[in-house]
């Protein structure tokens, strides 16, 4: 039944759901669905519980509507208007938008924080696993969880994230898929996208002045591809569009990049000719007439205003840095190297030679007193050239050489009758032997040929790898605490202990029963150590309350 105070925004008839006529009202504060001459309420979805709405693609024999839940449970209706799929459609239509207008209305504001840990819990297995162990199990609360023993994982999320670089060939791997329709597709990813504005901020102000205020994104980004400032390597004649004053803004920084110059005074960015020979030499500079406007120049001009984009944008100077620009001196090209030209030569000069000098290899690096140990030779020839032939050698005479070789074949001769067959043991010997010392033998009655490791299930080898993650995460928690010579560590240090008695309780001792049960033989060896470590967590517990109690 529905309440005398709510209000019916909307009425649908002849809406099935679930092979059931009915009627669909959209009220005030929720969607509900009333099977065909009763006056009872079969489907009621509040608006804050909806997450979101679908629709049935065009071309579909049925027209549907579905409305999915925050709960992941979905109500999906079939709209049978008797006078055909117009009819159904425009229903389906008035349902859709009247659901876009009151679902941001009543959108549920899902808490921050807890979605962050969600997320946190699902990227990091270990640290789920650890929870399952640890809270579900209520060995440790949710709140000390998150912070002592997920600190290390919420501190590595609030860290700054490192800045991904800009790729100089992200527009061309941006590859147009036809659509069958003698037209072109563009697929864009939210990465290229933000290497377009780091790169073009021009087009970034145009698209925070036009979304979502006159266009669509998609309409944006297809005006852009469409655009001559996308394709300007090309000779086209003046035109407007929506990112004309983009190109002109981008002409501007070109020029004033030229303007400023670089650091490196062998470099001169002004000059787009190769010269064998430098300057001084003889050699005029001779300009030669080219015809401006061209399509290689246009692109060649686009390259080289892409690539000074591109490392402008990958270059993040500090503000030391730029006041160091500031104060630097005038760069190569500038105005103010024609006012004082000794002091280009000058930091030319600098540069070559410190191209062309290797401190570790001067001679004058002794006179800056870093001295290091000195390299004593016996024989100098050896250390630069290695062994040499004519170098001297112990040679020994003919006569040693040949006595020697006499003593190697006498040796050989006599090799087959040094040991007689006699002494070695005979084959029936050697197999009886071995088999005595194999597994099952005489010798190796109390062998075991399969290892604790083979005997054990993987299921239970990963019960006892949790169980180990979880009690070492207490452990270390546990032991931190001593010597507890504050307030807070001996409070800390009783948590702990009861934490570890919980954890005792919750999951070792399940564990072990259910090891009883299933590997008798190996319910001890299993779990001796976790009960030494939790052993010797309660001795170092009692052992302070004793000494506290004094």
């Amino acid at each position: 039944m529905t309440t005398s105070s709510e209000d019916v925004l909307l009425q649908v008839p002849q809406v099935r759901y679930k092979k059931g006529d009915g009627t669909l009202f959209l009220m005030d504060q929720r969607l509900i669905w009333m099977v065909e001459n009763r006056d009872t309420v079969a489907v009621s979805h509040p608006y804050a519980d909806i997450k979101s709405q679908k629709i049935s693609p065009e071309g579909k024999v049925k027209v549907q509507l579905q409305v999915v839940l925050h709960n992941g449970v979905s109500s999906t209706f079939h709209f049978t208007n008797r006078n055909g799929l117009q009819a159904q459609l425009a229903d389906r239509d008035k349902v859709k938008e009247m659901l876009q207008t009151l679902l941001p209305k009543f959108k549920r504001k899902v808490d921050r924080e807890l979605e962050e840990k969600n997320k946190l819990l699902s990227s990091n297995p270990a640290l789920l696993q650890l929870y399952k162990d640890l809270v579900m199990t209520e060995v440790v609360s949710s709140e000390e969880f998150w912070a002592q023993h997920a600190s290390q994982y919420t501190q590595k999320q609030k860290q700054q994230p490192q800045d991904i670089g800009v790729s100089g060939a992200f527009l061309a791997d941006i590859k147009p898929q036809t659509d069958g329709c003698n037209g072109l597709k563009y697929n864009i990813t939210p990465d290229i996208i933000e290497c377009i504005f780091k790169t073009y901020p021009a087009v970034k102000k145009k698209y925070v002045e036009n979304v979502p205020a006159k266009l669509s994104e998609s309409q944006f980004w297809t005006k852009f591809f469409q655009s001559h400032y996308f394709h300007r390597d090309r000779k086209y004649a003046e035109s407007k569009d929506l990112f004309t004053e983009c190109g002109k803004i981008d002409d501007q920084e070109m020029k004033r990049d030229i303007q400023t110059g670089v650091d490196d005074p062998l470099v001169n960015i002004t000059e787009f000719e190769d010269k064998t020979l430098d300057e001084g030499y003889g050699v005029a500079n001779e300009k030669m007439n080219v015809i401006t406007g061209t399509v290689s120049q246009a692109m060649i001009k686009r390259f080289n205003q892409h690539s000074i984009m591109v490392l402008k944008a990958t270059k993040k100077m500090s503000e030391a840095a730029e006041a160091e620009a500031k104060n630097a001196p005038k760069q190569n090209g500038s105005v103010g190297d024609l006012e004082k030209p000794e002091e280009g030569h000058v930091a030319k000069k600098k540069r070559i030679q410190s191209k062309i000098t290797y401190d570790d290899l001067d001679a004058a690096g002794s006179s800056t007193g870093v001295s290091g140990p000195s390299l004593t030779l016996s024989k100098v020839e050896r250390y630069l050239h290695g062994p040499m032939p004519d170098t001297n050698i112990e040679q020994l005479n003919p006569n040693e050489t040949s006595a020697v070789l006499r003593s190697v074949v006498h040796e050989t001769k006599q090799w087959q009758v040094r040991h007689s067959s006699s002494s070695l043991v005979s084959p029936a010997a050697a197999v009886g032997a071995l088999g005595e010392l194999s597994p099952g033998g005489a010798l190796m009655r109390g062998f075991q040929e399969q290892s604790l490791a083979q005997l054990v299930p993987s299921d239970i080898e990963n019960e006892v790898r949790n169980l180990y993650l979880a009690l070492c995460e207490l452990l270390s928690h546990f032991w931190k605490c001593f010597p507890p010579n504050t307030p807070n560590l001996e409070q800390k240090a009783v948590k702990m202990h009861e934490a570890l008695h919980r954890y005792h309780t919750a999951k070792l001792k399940p564990f072990e029963d259910k090891l009883i049960r299933e590997l008798s033989p190996l319910s001890h060896h299993l779990t001796k150590h976790l009960n030494q470590l939790l052993n010797a967590a309660y001795q170092k517990f009692s052992n302070w309350q004793k000494i506290k109690n004094r």
